[in-house]
């Protein structure tokens, strides 16, 4: 239900960072750059730490709209999205419902078979004593973001580290075939397919550091696919987009397996928008600023029930 109007500048909109997950501090960086953005932009914007008094924050403020610049649990969840929905404020992003199936990586991987979409071979782990699976392969916690409790195991004697890393992070880890082709992403915004950006981490994995330090990856915009990959790549990002009911700005990661096929990997409905962030990287592709890319995104501010 989208209810902004022509007046959106008029109206006090909070931008949401911080929050309490392990991502506060790249949420805090996103949403500095974002309202940086809103402000340069000419509208009414304010930060709003995220702690567990955001309801009486945004009672007390009277903030008429929320950009959602959160990342990972109790913001890109679906938890927040539900109390916004309760307090009639509407919001950047996916609704309830896709924000937290595409949090749990667990359910990715069961809708993403359902649909047919490629995707790594799997197992769900309730213990670290589950991780009967063959090597090499990728244990990561179900519900974590920006490779937090991620690893890479290649030798028997690194399984039993790795799964005591991703259930630090949850009761539910997930194990699944380490594919070590092309690291690929589509950006979709409000329905828009990005330009694909290859990453290409110094290290050989796209890993917190990575991500976050200047100079540790590469970034290839637009991507150098195949058509046939490409198309493949963007058809799927398509298909998760519909399938799993996402709005907003929305990040679809994915593999380039042996066989040229595009594995997803992960789907992140709160992307990063730091300096070093994949789909700022996109946008710019297209010739547009970053203060455009964050307008865009506050135009589809919406409430979703």
């Amino acid at each position: 239900m989208m209810d902004n109007g022509p007046d959106l500048k008029e109206k006090l909109i909070a931008v949401l960072m911080g929050g309490l997950s392990s991502e506060r501090e790249i949420s805090l960086k996103s949403g500095e750059a974002v309202l940086k953005g809103l402000l340069r932009a000419g509208y009414r914007a304010m930060a709003i730490n995220v702690g567990k008094d955001l309801a009486e924050s945004l009672r007390r403020e009277s903030i008429e709209t929320a950009f959602i610049a959160l990342h990972g649990r109790w913001g890109e969840d679906g938890t927040v999205q539900g109390l916004l929905e309760m307090m009639a404020i509407p919001y950047t992003g996916s609704g309830v419902l896709g924000s937290a199936l595409a949090m749990d990586k667990c359910l990715d991987k069961v809708i993403l078979a359902s649909l047919g979409v490629s995707t790594p071979t799997y197992k769900i782990c309730a213990s670290p004593e589950d991780a009967d699976f063959p090597l090499p392969f990728v244990v990561k916690p179900a519900c974590e973001g920006s490779s937090v409790g991620l690893s890479i195991v290649r030798e028997p004697q690194e399984i039993a580290p790795a799964m005591k890393t991703a259930f630090a992070h949850g009761t539910k880890v997930l194990v699944e075939r380490y594919v070590g082709g092309k690291e690929i992403t589509v950006g979709i915004v409000n329905g828009l397919v990005l330009p694909i950006v290859e990453v290409r981490p110094k290290s050989g994995v796209y890993d917190y550091a990575a991500k976050y330090t200047q100079g540790m990856t590469e970034y290839v915009v637009p991507a150098e696919l195949t058509p046939d990959v490409e198309k493949a790549a963007r058809d799927a990002a398509v298909m998760v987009w519909n399938h799993f009911q996402l709005a907003g700005c929305v990040r679809v990661d994915m593999m380039v397996d042996e066989g040229m096929r595009p594995q997803v990997i992960d789907i992140n409905t709160s992307p990063g928008m730091t300096e070093t962030s994949l789909v700022p990287k996109a946008w710019a592709y297209l010739g547009k600023t970053f203060d455009q890319l964050v307008e865009e995104i506050l135009k589809g501010a919406s409430l979703k029930a």
